[in-house]
């Protein structure tokens, strides 16, 4: 462990407890192998006075949704700490009441609910407590030899707690093994299969114990083993298949998932061990993880990927009547993360933050049990605490607080000629109802595309070796394909048909036709296994009004057009839907500067804002209507369309 303590850094909140807490909380949080996104809990109790100015001890402890690394100081609850010791001395206490009470202890009832270990952190007679999940401490202590390896490392510098289940029974078995203890020489706690605490009077001497202690374990693990790991890369890395699994544990979540697939050296090499399926079987690192990752991974090779989703939601149902009351409803049984013996991991989530989350648990625990294995053998719970933690009701009541769930989330869409214009407003309408998306462009400003749930990919459409590594590369970015936004063209310079330069026709065709027909050609294969498949095709008013003059362009529209109504006939079968928009007198694009619109509307003897509107309507069409219509289209509201033609055009009397 480093230790990452800078007086420079420090020396701003000398005299305020609150701000150190806020400052060594930080530290504990920067670094993955103590804890991950929202893990652990840390606490500073102080003396403070009431509106009164009576004075009254209070405990500052994490607030419930907050995370270490980026805690502040209004994500700690203030607890009274007579009310937190007046619970721990009860013989018992429900989850329910102990939630009720800690919030009426509050002084501030605008701060968030303080840590289920908030009556654990008032007993600990310290000013400071800190409390992670550090790796080696869960190395250590998942194994038959638990506690006896405990007592190797720290001798009776540490206590020791068996597995009990957090909250109330485990901070009243605490506060029962400390009656009369001497803490003269205790500098922490470690709780097997859990995690480890320290204490100080200052947040210094807490948070130097913490990391001196986890040191002390990961010297021990070296000792025993190498503490390196095997690597490797993907072996026979088959994207068809990714798309497959995605698609099975959508369906088996109830919802579109992104899938995050993990080819890095160490998740190959922990892959492609002759023991991975076995030891990765055995249960998660700590029972704080099976909310995100379920008690076990789905295991799988590329021979059996076919029915094994089905497999494992039998076997986690049951698991869950095994072990179920009838007041209990079985959550939905998709996996969390995959194993893909061989290739690496897979992670998944409703959104790319999500499938992230679990990625970095995934990576704690394949290199948490393997050098649990380093120290003669990983040996987590078994299924009933697992299974106690996975339906309590305060853990339960944290995913009923979960934000709802947008329109397209967990979908991945492709987006073609996504720098500007039309392309950029069906991305963002996209990712604004949640789904997560590609864009591909010629122009390299596409590349400033580089979010989570954003990826910008230059391509030459008419180059296919080049738009089959595009698709690809979607694939490999989010899982898989749900929807395809066919859009990228030019318009070419405008030329009676007896004038027409060969090449013109042939750029037309190149790009505003063919290079459609061949994105069309890498993508079925994906999005034959998407979640409610669709391609979406920017066409144009020129097909049912051209004018003349525009033969290259509108004929290769036409033909864009008669692609949809084939491509629709031939994926029906396969639950693809294909559909094409007609936009017309779109002006709000590069193409459209106030000097071309200007002349354009001189030409009809109108004025620019006239010759915006000159449809039925008389209403200004612009990029984000069209947008709008492909996001709606792409939902559920034309789940039962294919084949259709609409026009965003504000009505053309040619047209109708």
């Amino acid at each position: 462990m480093k230790n990452l303590w800078n007086d420079q850094e420090a020396a701003p909140f000398e005299g305020d407890l609150l701000a150190q807490r806020v400052y060594t909380s930080q530290l504990l949080g920067r670094d993955p192998e103590l804890v991950l996104h929202g893990g652990g809990n840390t606490s500073v109790k102080i003396t403070e006075k009431t509106f009164f100015g009576e004075e009254e001890e209070i405990l500052h402890v994490k607030g419930s949704g907050w995370d270490l690394a980026t805690i502040a100081q209004e994500g700690f609850a203030p607890i009274r700490m007579d009310v937190l010791m007046k619970l721990a001395a009860l013989e018992f206490l429900s989850d329910a009441d102990m939630v009720t009470q800690l919030r009426a202890g509050m002084t501030d009832p605008a701060a968030p609910n303080g840590s289920i270990e908030a009556i654990l952190h008032a007993v600990l007679p310290f000013t400071f407590v800190d409390h992670t999940h550090a790796n080696a401490i869960l190395a250590l202590t998942n194994n038959a030899r638990g506690e006896a390896r405990v007592k190797e490392v720290y001798g009776d510098r540490v206590l020791v707690v068996p597995y009990i289940m957090p909250g109330f029974i485990l901070a009243r078995k605490v506060y029962e093994m400390i009656q009369g203890q001497d803490f003269a020489n205790i500098e922490g706690m470690v709780l097997l299969n859990h995690g480890i605490f320290s204490f100080g009077a200052t947040a210094r001497e807490s948070y130097d114990r913490m990391i001196q202690l986890v040191s002390e374990a990961e010297e021990h693990i070296q000792a025993a083993g190498s503490g390196s790991f095997p690597t490797g890369e993907p072996a026979s890395l088959d994207l068809v298949k990714l798309a497959q699994l995605r698609h099975d544990v959508s369906e088996a979540k109830g919802h579109a998932m992104i899938a995050r697939f993990d080819g890095s050296p160490g998740a190959a090499g922990f892959a492609q061990r002759s023991d991975a399926g076995e030891i990765a079987g055995r249960g998660p690192v700590t029972p704080d993880h099976v909310l995100r990752t379920k008690r076990l991974p789905l295991i799988f090779d590329n021979d059996d990927l076919e029915g094994s989703v089905e497999s494992y939601t039998g076997i986690y149902a049951n698991y869950f009547q095994r072990f179920s009351t009838p007041d209990l409803q079985m959550l939905d049984p998709a996996p969390r993360w995959a194993l893909w013996l061989g290739n690496g991991t897979v992670s998944f989530g409703s959104n790319m933050k999500n499938a992230g989350v679990v990625a970095d648990i995934v990576k704690t625990t394949r290199d948490t049990i393997q050098l649990g294995e380093q120290l003669g053998g990983w040996s987590p719970l078994t299924e009933a605490p697992l299974f106690e933690i996975e339906y309590w009701d305060l853990e339960q009541a944290k995913l009923k607080k979960a934000p709802a769930r947008r329109p397209l989330e967990g979908k991945v869409a492709l987006i073609t000629g996504a720098a500007a214009g039309i392309g950029r407003a069906c991305l963002q309408a996209l990712h604004d109802a949640g789904a997560a998306v590609v864009g591909v462009d010629l122009n390299p400003e596409i590349e400033e595309l580089q979010d989570d749930d954003r990826l910008g990919v230059i391509c030459n459409l008419t180059d296919d070796e080049a738009t089959r590594a595009a698709v690809e590369d979607t694939v490999k970015r989010f899982g898989g394909l749900d929807i395809l936004v066919s859009n990228a063209g030019i318009f070419t310079a405008g030329a009676y048909v007896e004038k027409l330069d060969p090449a013109n026709w042939d750029k037309s065709m190149a790009v505003n036709l063919t290079s459609h027909v061949r994105l069309l050609h890498h993508c079925v294969p994906y999005l034959r296994h998407g979640i409610d498949p669709t391609a979406i095709y920017i066409g144009s008013r020129n097909v049912h009004a051209p004018g003349a003059g525009a033969a290259s362009y509108s004929c290769a529209k036409a033909g864009l057009t008669q692609l949809v109504r084939v491509a629709a006939l031939e994926l029906a079968p396969e639950n693809i839907r294909v559909n094409i928009v007609h936009p017309d007198a779109v002006f709000d694009t590069k193409l459209w500067t106030p000097e071309v619109l200007a002349r354009s509307a001189e030409r009809y003897g109108l004025t620019v804002d006239e010759y915006k509107k000159r449809n039925l309507m008389k209403t200004e069409i612009k990029s984000a209507d069209v947008g709008r219509m492909v996001a709606t289209m792409a939902g559920t509201t034309f789940g039962k369309t294919t084949g259709a033609q609409i026009p965003v055009d504000g009505g053309n009397d040619r047209v109708i």
